[in-house]
């Protein structure tokens, strides 16, 4: 079976019936065949349950009301296809919407999967939500991979997902539970896509009520899930930036207005920031007079409801998160520390290292033919790849032989290494055995590519074979030293490489990273492993 197509409903019987027509209708893909679709009632209080199994052949579960985020991780445990679609009892797919879905996932990279809202609402505050998405979808469409996907219209691949543990039970009410999931598999490089042509209608917010509550929650749990992931504070592919700085302006200018009173000064600060609140607005305000121009009367009004909304739930998310609440990996203010830190030693380090590059590229040279430096691709946080800087230790083409030279790595492909690789050169050789050809990735550092202390950073061809727990080491940056430099390096098998990294990682500490420089030192000296 190629798909389950997953739908948790509750109260929903006057949407149940379309969306699952829509379902079961879908070009080019046999029902029940090629998927199954399952829907599990969250405790409806109404004809849900009993609508859904008058449709043949759809899988129904109930189950006390429990939350959408528990009611979809039923399903996919209960689901037998190899990719798990997920979508609303209130949204209505088109006819080919399953279809585009399962066609990305001819990528084997491709483990997610986003699609899009339409509407055939008529009223303006349902258009302008649709707008607001539109703008939203433009954005990314430029992009090569996202790290959020809404569940309205969504899709994983089945292992990956239960690998993970699905989405996060703590969310009781529909809120950020799918985006907290996308973050995750984001945060280890798995590789995300959205896909514009995969389309459910919805009928979105029809009032200013609606749509004030909905930005409240949305706030809200976005607080209570910023304890957890720190980073999606200030960017996603989701959130536009100027919504951000929109929340910031609006706040601003709301603390000065009081203060006017008291000082008379302040109200120039607060006139800057209303004046910067709508000049932030005024992109989307050109993407709505291509879109419908009708809007704009009423743009004056959400917009700010909108910044304000969000606000008071990410205020009252600080105020009043849940119990249970707990950090995961890095906090903020770890992230912050951790990157003066890197930056003040990646400048010391370039600082000191000028001499000794200057007469290591001099030697490389004289010693055999080719550039300085060796360029490669790695995998860095998140997994995305940027160009890691190197002395070059190496003959000319070196990376043609090194497929004949694996098997006889002793710790096998995936931590190939040689103590007699023939490749490396005589003076490669000596740069290796005092790691100066490691020098020049301060310059990594400095750019924020890289950290001074953290896992090493991993070849592409490596991450694509990784399981998912080793996916665990690109959820931060990958450091000049850690863990597996002060322990033996490459006389490490992966599995114990492996265990120190994640260890680091799990048990993160600013402490700890200066532990680990002051170790780094005598294992220069002593080159256990160093070639």
């Amino acid at each position: 079976m190629k798909a389950s197509v997953i739908i948790p409903a509750r109260d929903a019987e006057e949407t149940i019936n379309a969306c699952l027509e829509a379902v079961l209708h879908q070009n080019g893909m046999t029902f029940p065949g090629d998927y199954e679709v399952i829907v599990v009632d969250d405790g409806s209080s109404d004809r849900t349950a009993e609508m859904a199994r008058s449709f043949k052949d759809v899988k129904v579960i109930s189950q006390p009301n429990t939350g959408p985020a528990v009611a979809r991780n039923r399903g996919a445990r209960e689901a037998r296809g190899d990719i798990l679609v997920f979508t609303d009892s209130d949204c209505v797919p088109d006819s080919n919407w399953l279809k585009i879905m399962l066609s990305r996932f001819e990528d084997p990279q491709v483990v997610g999967v986003k699609g899009v809202y339409s509407t055939g609402s008529n009223k303006p505050v349902s258009r302008f939500v649709q707008v607001e998405y539109e703008y939203k979808y433009e954005r990314m469409k430029r992009m090569e991979s996202i790290d959020f996907i809404d569940t309205y219209s969504a899709a994983y691949r089945r292992n990956v997902f239960l690998e993970n543990g699905g989405f996060d039970s703590i969310f009781p009410v529909p809120s950020v539970e799918d985006q907290e999931f996308s973050f995750r598999l984001a945060r280890k490089g798995y590789l995300l896509v959205f896909e514009p042509f995969a389309k459910v209608s919805h009928r979105h917010d029809k009032s200013i009520r609606e749509y004030f509550i909905r930005k409240f929650w949305i706030g809200y749990w976005k607080a209570v899930m910023i304890n957890w992931l720190p980073e999606k504070a200030f960017h996603d592919s989701h959130t536009l930036p100027s919504q951000r700085w929109q929340i910031i302006f609006l706040g601003l200018f709301l603390l000065g207005t009081p203060l006017i009173y008291f000082a008379p000064v302040v109200k120039w600060g607060s006139l800057m920031a209303l004046g910067l609140f709508w000049c932030t607005a005024v992109p989307f305000w050109v993407f709505l007079a291509k879109k419908d121009i009708q809007l704009f009367p009423y743009s004056l009004v959400l917009i700010p409801v909108r910044a304000f909304a969000q606000l008071a739930g990410i205020i009252w998310g600080i105020l009043k998160k849940p119990q249970g609440i707990q950090k995961k990996g890095l906090s903020a203010v770890d992230r912050l520390l951790k990157r003066i830190i890197d930056v003040l030693g990646a400048i010391l380090g370039l600082g000191v290292s000028i001499p000794i590059l200057f007469l290591s590229a001099l030697a490389i040279k004289l010693d055999s033919p080719g550039p300085v430096f060796f360029v490669q691709w790695r995998a860095g946080e998140n997994g995305k790849p940027f160009r890691m800087v190197k002395l070059r230790t190496m003959v000319m083409n070196a990376e043609q032989y090194r497929e004949a030279l694996e098997p006889l790595s002793p710790n096998g492909g995936m931590a190939f290494k040689l103590l007699d690789d023939p490749r490396v050169t005589r003076v490669g050789r000596f740069l290796r055995r005092w790691s100066i050809d490691e020098l020049p990735q301060f310059w990594n550092v400095l750019k924020g590519e890289m950290s001074l202390v953290g896992p090493r950073p991993e070849e592409l061809s490596v991450v694509l074979r990784y399981s998912d727990r080793e996916r665990q080491r690109l959820i931060v940056k990958p450091g000049m030293t850690g863990p597996m430099q002060v322990s033996g390096r490459a006389n490490l098998d992966i599995s114990m490489r492996l265990q120190l990294e994640l260890d680091y990682i799990e048990h993160y500490s600013l402490w700890k990273d200066f532990v680990l420089l002051a170790r780094t030192i005598p294992a220069v000296i002593l080159g256990k492993g160093a070639y």
